[in-house]
């Protein structure tokens, strides 16, 4: 269960300063991920040599191959990185993606060795969406498989078994890397230092796209209080079968109304503080392993939750989900509701007080952060045209993932055209990235000189 339609959107698209050391090791297999099958393409050897693969290092007792660092490289390529085309320089950035590589090994088995867990079902759901995505772009399943052929993967299950092993990978690494940060320590930049980065960078800035930052109030359906009470009555029916012995996972997949767990009979991985709604996220922390809650109302419905595992400030649980029905006429009234909203704000309404009487708690009051304008939704691309800083727009409607749609209302707080940027603030983030990029580096220093590294490149 996530925070709701808005969010989901969102919190996948900001966008924030140039990508770190740390993210781009994150993002090694992600590349795979996303570029896949065709990654796999390697700068292949002469054809009259035979090619033999070598260990080029050794982390802890794990050993990296040099067919591991030709995929890397190949990552990089697929996902736009030049590499250089004299002997010397590719020397030198296979280098390189060797010590990127020995970063992420370090990582995975200290996550291994805090206990960090990952579970088969949320691994699988993103092999799963991958696949999908990948599978959509051919229109037929033998094209498909000949594709995979060509990129080196024999069946379409060897693939899958790839797949499976870079995101359970980078999820351990995700996973165990805020834990590390809280030890790192932060050093200062200097202003010289700053103006370098600047200089280096300021022919890109002049490129970069349109952004625009905003804030919304999002109104979503009311149910009524009969839609209310009948939903409620059913998540009792639920939680009664399920003390009396029913299948937790096969009645979440049975009757549970949330699209992104229901099919794996509930199962929201492991989730720390923050991630849900206050409401859900009370009950989930104060419960045992093994424990079944009452039923908890969320802006979402009435949920039936289980705690399964918890370590260190995360828990890994199930939930199952029954949401009140919306019709038409709730819709109706919550669009009438918006267009109120847009009225008063542009009379001069306080946002603040508009938002605590109107907007949902489930979403994202708003994007402070430049955000890159074409990366839009298009729902908020159509609201936005021939909009400027400080204009409130009329009432639109959000796809939602689950259950009824909701209105959203936005109104712009700045708008920076292509190549438009304000210097002090790029100044700011470039202090920050190197700080934290410094502070990372620190970090993965500390962990290689308590691991084992021997490089044979």
């Amino acid at each position: 269960m996530d925070r709701g339609p808005g969010w989901g959107v969102f919190h996948g698209m900001r966008k924030g300063p140039a990508v770190s050391l740390v993210l781009l090791t994150l993002a090694a297999s992600a590349h795979a991920q996303v570029t896949a099958p065709a990654t796999r393409a390697a700068a292949n050897p002469p054809a009259t040599t035979i090619p033999v693969d070598r260990v080029v290092a050794i982390v802890g007792n794990q050993p990296v191959l040099w067919s591991d660092v030709l995929a890397f490289i190949n990552q990089q390529r697929a996902a736009g990185v030049v590499v250089p085309p004299d002997s010397a320089g590719q020397m030198t950035f296979a280098r390189s993606a060797l010590d990127q590589l020995i970063d992420e090994e370090i990582l995975v088995q200290k996550a291994h060795e805090m206990k960090v867990d990952v579970t088969e079902g949320e691994v699988n759901r993103s092999v799963d969406d991958q696949i999908k995505r990948i599978r959509d772009q051919f229109k037929t399943e033998d094209e498909y498989k000949i594709e995979l052929k060509n990129a080196g993967f024999g069946t379409p299950e060897e693939y899958r078994r790839t797949l499976y092993t870079q995101f359970y990978r980078r999820a351990l690494q995700q996973r165990v890397f805020p834990d590390l940060q809280k030890t790192a320590h932060a050093r200062n930049v200097s202003d010289a230092e700053v103006e370098e980065a600047f200089q280096k960078n300021k022919e890109l800035l002049k490129t970069q796209p349109a952004t625009v930052t905003f804030r919304q109030i999002v109104v979503a359906p009311k149910p009524t209080a009969e839609q209310k009470k009948r939903a409620l009555a059913k998540a009792d029916s639920i939680r009664a079968e399920i003390r009396k012995g029913g299948d937790f996972e096969q009645i979440a997949k049975r009757e549970s109304m949330d699209p992104g767990s229901k099919a794996t009979g509930g199962d929201l991985g492991w989730n720390r503080r923050g991630a849900m709604v206050p409401e859900f996220e009370r009950v989930m922390f104060a419960l045992n392993p093994g424990q079944v809650s009452p039923v908890v109302e969320t802006p979402f419905g009435y949920h039936i939750i289980r705690v399964d595992r918890v370590q260190a400030a995360e828990v890994h649980a199930h939930h199952i989900l029954i949401s009140p029905e919306i019709d038409s006429a709730d819709l109706a009234a919550a669009r009438l509701e918006a267009d109120s909203v847009a009225k008063v704000w542009r009379a001069g309404a306080s946002f603040d007080s508009l938002v605590a009487r109107h907007h949902d708690p489930a979403e994202e009051k708003g994007i402070l952060q430049p955000f890159v304008r074409d990366s839009l939704p298009a729902s908020y691309t159509s609201a936005l045209i021939g909009k400027k800083a400080g204009d409130v727009t009329d009432p639109f409607e959000l796809a939602a993932p689950r259950g009824a749609p909701k209105f959203a209302v936005v109104q712009l707080v700045t708008v920076n055209e292509a190549g438009q940027y304000v210097e002090s603030e790029v100044r700011d983030r470039i202090r920050q990235q190197l700080i934290a990029e410094r502070a990372t580096r620190q970090l993965l220093d500390d962990l290689r000189k308590r691991t084992y590294v021997a490089i044979r490149l």
